[in-house]
């Protein structure tokens, strides 16, 4: 139903996200929720526009997208950083002993 005080478009959704019509006729979406703080730092933008549904639908998957790949790529990163201090010899541990660069067993 249209009162004329609508500011969603009728019978169209996005799930996730809220949609909003401008007085000027643009459209908008605004996530419901937020991005990690990985996608928010990597430049996931929770409020978009639109010149028309397929647009702003077009722009609201590209964020969903570039999100998940920017928390993949994170997870991957701290994956590898966790590896990494687990190999690494523990702090005042001595490497083996060598003489004249060759390790003595």
């Amino acid at each position: 139903m249209n009162d004329g005080r609508s500011t969603t478009p009728e019978s169209t959704t996005i799930p996730g996200w809220r949609l909003i019509l401008s007085d000027a006729g643009r459209l908008w979406a605004s996530r419901e929720k937020l991005f990690s703080p990985a996608a928010t730092h990597a430049g996931a933008e929770r409020t978009v526009d639109g010149d028309s549904l397929e647009a702003l639908r077009a722009e609201t998957d590209r964020q969903e997208t570039f999100a998940r790949e920017a928390e993949e790529q994170a997870a991957k990163e701290q994956a590898a950083r966790t590896e990494e201090a687990q190999q690494a010899p523990a702090p005042g541990a001595q490497g083996p002993k060598t003489r004249a660069g060759q390790v003595i067993s």
